[in-house]
């Protein structure tokens, strides 16, 4: 099944997202739809609550990039119950977007590795370090199951610039080749 993106405006969005266990009803088929969606949408990364579900899950596949970053090869990975232990390095910008806030881009700063401790899909627990822009995809994912878009990320003058973009996306008007879906 493949589920509509929510977008901006919708208080799913802006929740914290309750951790799950091992017994979360249907969760092998949520996550193959979790990469379906994604997929579909043309996204990196795709966090539960941006199909409505305020849970602690993310996906990421960031094997498009693996032409001009070998790296990202076998980024194709499934996070539960994440924990950002820490965040390391000399901030840097970087273009992002976000399938919950269609046709916009803007520079966000962040630091470049961090920490993470989750669960895979087989609930093996997992402590590692990431770098660069799987770290970048990890900490936007990441936000997401906090309820943190990544406009809070940036300076207050161009979120008023975006007022009027961002207004438009909350009633769902803005084109886009997958399906939105404005919860209120």
């Amino acid at each position: 099944m493949v589920y509509p993106i929510v977008v901006y405006g919708s208080p799913v969005l802006r929740r914290k997202a309750r951790e799950i266990d091992r017994d979360y009803e249907g969760l092998d088929t949520f996550i193959t739809d979790m990469f379906d969606s994604m997929d579909i949408s043309d996204g990196m990364g795709l966090a539960a609550p941006q199909v409505g579900k305020s849970i602690r899950l993310f996906v990421t596949d960031g094997t498009a990039l693996a032409e001009d970053d070998p790296s990202m090869k076998d980024f194709k990975k499934v996070f539960i119950n994440a924990r950002l232990v820490e965040e390391e390095g000399e901030p840097w910008s970087f273009n992002e977007g976000c399938l919950s806030l269609p046709k916009i881009r803007e520079d966000v700063v962040r630091k470049p590795r961090i920490r993470l401790q989750y669960y895979d899909e087989n609930w093996q627990f997992h402590d590692e370090y990431f770098n660069g822009v799987k770290a970048r995809i990890i900490q936007h994912e990441y936000d997401h199951t906090d309820g943190i878009l990544f406009i809070d990320r940036i300076s207050p003058i161009r979120k008023k610039m975006l007022k009027g973009k961002l207004n438009d996306i909350s009633k769902g008007k803005v084109d886009v080749s997958y399906k939105i879906k404005v919860m209120k």
